[in-house]
């Protein structure tokens, strides 16, 4: 990955980090269906004049759509309201390993030893930071985001495979088909008049949903896009366990959560594994013994 590709994916996880943060005011008043609705709503009304449709290429476009956004969160939530957080957290990074593993089986990528350890360390350090013995406390809900994390890794799949579908058309098609079944959901399942909940909404609690549509979602998950269809599943994934770093950091210094060793050591272990998995193949195999 190229210096400034790399700096892009790094701006992405900084991104990632905050929205758990700008989000927090945002969730405490609007329920997360609601929540999910409003963020795709308004992605869909931003982009609704590159909507395009591609013909011969629809169905893997709704199925990207459906992976990024209903089924996908749809398993989240599920997940979340049987289960604490902290379960949500670790099974969430499950993605990483998942999305690897795809990527070799469908894809026919080559993961070598490096790469492995890379990902094996920095999904360790994510593991130090935020592994409760209570997971396992915590069955059912660990089973929903597990579905989560594969439907999300077999949607990068798809990512990594269509071509010719714009990286904002795309994510005006997972707006626009998630909206509608966000906004069902939020009917459905959640107590409320969702009309009353966002006139009483203050400019905070509508900055966290605004944030996480045009940061998280214009920014974030578009540049991933990009991004895959520029380097291998396996290369850009392992990046992804960053966001979990700025997360913590920015709960420290604005939230006022404490630093603990737990952090600091699954911090440096993390940032270990992803520098192995960045440094070029060539690096290493530079200073092999000839014929090794």
């Amino acid at each position: 990955m190229t210096t400034p590709h790399l700096a892009f994916m790094v701006l992405i996880n900084l991104i990632w980090g905050f929205a758990l943060v700008a989000g927090k005011g945002s969730l405490e008043h609007f329920p997360p269906f609601l929540f999910m609705a409003l963020r795709f709503g308004i992605v869909a009304l931003v982009l609704l004049p590159v909507l395009t449709i591609h013909w011969g290429r629809m169905r893997e476009v709704i199925l990207i759509a459906l992976c990024a956004g209903p089924i996908g969160f749809g398993f989240f939530f599920a997940g979340l309201a049987v289960a604490e957080a902290s379960v949500v957290a670790i099974a969430t990074q499950m993605g990483v390993p998942i999305s690897t593993i795809f990527s070799v089986m469908f894809l026919g990528e080559r993961v070598r030893w490096r790469r492995w350890l890379g990902i094996t360390l920095a999904f360790l350090g994510v593991m130090v930071i935020s592994f409760d013995p209570r997971v396992f406390g915590y069955i059912e809900g660990l089973i929903f985001v597990l579905c989560s994390a594969i439907v999300g890794s077999f949607g990068t799949i798809l990512q990594r495979q269509i071509k010719g579908v714009g990286t904002f058309e795309l994510q005006a098609w997972v707006a626009t088909v998630a909206f509608p079944f966000s906004l069902a959901a939020t009917f459905l399942f959640e107590a409320g008049d969702p009309v009353a909940l966002m006139e009483s909404a203050d400019w905070l609690e509508w900055g966290g949903v605004v944030y996480v549509a045009f940061a998280s979602s214009l920014v974030g998950h578009a540049g991933i896009y990009w991004l895959l269809q520029r380097y291998e599943v396996s290369q850009t994934a392992p990046y992804t366990l960053l966001a979990p770093l700025f997360t913590v950091t920015f709960g420290v210094w604005l939230l006022g959560d404490m630093l603990t060793w737990r952090m600091v050591l699954g911090g440096v272990i993390t940032l270990v594994g992803v520098l192995i998995i960045s440094m070029r193949e060539k690096d290493f195999t530079e200073r092999l013994p000839r014929g090794a």
